[in-house]
């Protein structure tokens, strides 16, 4: 059965943003889902309270690559407050839908920015955002508790 894929879901997925990886990253967060396979890992560059910076990598299905890609799209430039507030329904609104056996893709992005927010706060002894600590709804091993 074909699954039907926005067009904004198959060019984030063929022409996907953001792509690397920063080697001096304020923050970085990865997050899997050992049941489908998807890992994400997001890099965070961070002056001044603004994300200036923001790469991934996936390893993972055309869905994760395009929420990774759309998620980094949407808090680039954006404060850490903004960051923190980003969710996986935007992210699946931003690309005009998934279906829905891939929803989880979307929700892995959005941990993989909480993840990398996560430890952004760690590594600068800053008090972590309730945001950050807000455990995931699937069962992954690499989950924030």
């Amino acid at each position: 059965m074909a699954m039907a894929y926005s067009p904004k879901v198959r060019d984030h997925f063929a022409n996907p943003r953001n792509v690397g990886k920063i080697e001096d990253a304020s923050g970085v967060g990865e997050v899997g889902n050992a049941k489908c396979g998807d890992i994400m890992k997001m890099y965070l560059k961070i002056e001044n309270d603004v994300i200036v910076d923001v790469k991934f990598n996936t390893f993972g299905c055309g869905a994760a690559i395009a929420t990774s890609s759309m998620a980094t799209e949407m808090i680039k430039g954006k404060t850490i407050d903004e960051a923190l507030q980003l969710s996986n329904k935007a992210v699946v609104e931003a690309l005009d839908g998934l279906p829905a056996v891939k929803l989880h893709c979307s929700v892995l992005a959005e941990e993989a920015v909480k993840a990398a927010l996560l430890d952004y706060y760690t590594k600068n002894n800053l008090p972590v955002p309730e945001e950050c600590k807000t455990a995931c709804d699937h069962d992954c091993e690499n989950c924030m508790s």
